[in-house]
């Protein structure tokens, strides 16, 4: 990368040589980090549209459940956290499946 820079600088021609420098950039940017960053988005929401009874989660904020009712029509998962204790979460508040959080920690 440093050899790049340091042959577009020699040119003499600076403004296409810096867009050309500034494309490759952004380029680099966008399938490093911006891209990867989308596939996950789009694989958490994946997981939120197909969640129904009886499956294991993880809230955004740690909580733990088994989803025991799915209310579409609001958003509103109903997660018993304990035996007994069952609360009530908007469905965009889900992070992950509890089985791959705990196979990613092993």
């Amino acid at each position: 990368m440093k050899t790049l820079i340091v042959y577009l600088a020699a040119q003499g021609d600076g403004g296409l040589s810096m867009l050309l420098m500034l494309a490759l950039m952004f380029g680099i940017m966008y399938f490093f980090m911006i891209r990867p960053q989308q596939k996950k988005q789009k694989e958490i929401q994946n997981f939120r549209n197909a969640i129904e009874r009886g499956q294991q989660m993880v809230t955004a904020g740690g909580l733990y459940g088994v989803v025991k009712e799915v209310d579409d029509v609001n958003n509103v998962l109903v997660v018993e956290v304990a035996n007994g204790v069952r609360v009530r979460i908007d469905r965009n508040s889900v992070f992950a499946s509890a089985d791959n959080t705990l196979t990613e920690k092993k």
